[in-house]
Formats: C-alpha cells, sequence, structure tokens
C-alpha cells in the first residue's frame, strides 16, 4: 500500500511539478521538468533524535506557481516528530501506517491508514504517533512559509 500510495501522489506532482533549479549529472535538464517515477529505494534515509526516519521525495514549485515539497517519515510507537509549532504554508499529511494524533486550535484528533490531516497556514500543531507500532506518513507541503 505504501508504494502504491507514493507512487499515486509523486504522479501526480511529477506532472505538475517544474524545474526546481537542480540539474542532473546526465543532462542539463532538471529532473523535475518531467513526469517520472521515484522509487522509495532511492531516496536517502535521514535519521531523527527520535528513532524515527524520513525521505525526502521532491522539492519543487508547480507549474502554478507554487512551492511544494513531498517527504514522508516514519515515527516510533508514542513518539512526535516535532514540539508543537506554526508554519505559514499548507501541509496535507495522508497516514499510511499506524495511527497519528493530531494536535490543533485546542482539540485533538485520531486517524489511522488512509485518512488526511490538513494544516492551514498559521496553525499551530503536533502530531503524534499514538499507536502501538510504527506511524508512517506522507507530508505534502505547499507554498512558503511566509517571513513576518
Amino acid at each position: 500500500m505504501k508504494k502504491i500510495l507514493l507512487r499515486g501522489m509523486c504522479a501526480v506532482l511529477g506532472v505538475a511539478v517544474m524545474s526546481s533549479g537542480k540539474v542532473s549529472a546526465q543532462t542539463s535538464e532538471s529532473p523535475l521538468a518531467h513526469s517520472r517515477a521515484f522509487a522509495v529505494e532511492q531516496m536517502p534515509v535521514r535519521k531523527m533524535g527520535n528513532g524515527g526516519e524520513s525521505r525526502d521525495i521532491v522539492h519543487g514549485v508547480l507549474t502554478t506557481g507554487e512551492s511544494v515539497a513531498l517527504h514522508e517519515s516514519e515515527q516510533p510507537a508514542g513518539m512526535t516528530p516535532n514540539p508543537a509549532h506554526r508554519i505559514e504554508h499548507t501541509e496535507f499529511i495522508v497516514i499510511v501506517e499506524g495511527t497519528m494524533e493530531y494536535l490543533h486550535d485546542g482539540k485533538a484528533e485520531r486517524v489511522g491508514p488512509g485518512g488526511v490531516l490538513y494544516i492551514a497556514p498559521g496553525t499551530e500543531h503536533q502530531v503524534k504517533n499514538v499507536g502501538s507500532g510504527p506511524a508512517k506518513y506522507v507530508v505534502v507541503a505547499v507554498g512558503k512559509d511566509v517571513k513576518k
């Protein structure tokens, strides 16, 4: 299910994503100039301080002008990737495996596999793995943080 979800999301974004300014070693063209697949085994793994892992999938600009960043993460049971924080871009978090608790606007909501969290700009929020096993999820960030 994880690979299918990632492929589907990347295929949709790959059609719309334009050059990010990164140049492929094999050609002078951006790797995001054309539709493509992003193989999970080719994504470098970043280890997090809490024992979790994260993989960057793509960073670029949509044809409509919005910046987009896509990454997948895995958090151990009981862990949170970040303290409560505020962002000035939009995020969607698609839960692939496990159960996440989403704290925002004075409330807590839980979602499991297939559930989606929406974080509006300016929302102070935090997520936490409240399941008994690892939680895996994909983050789609749209737009850039606005400096105030």
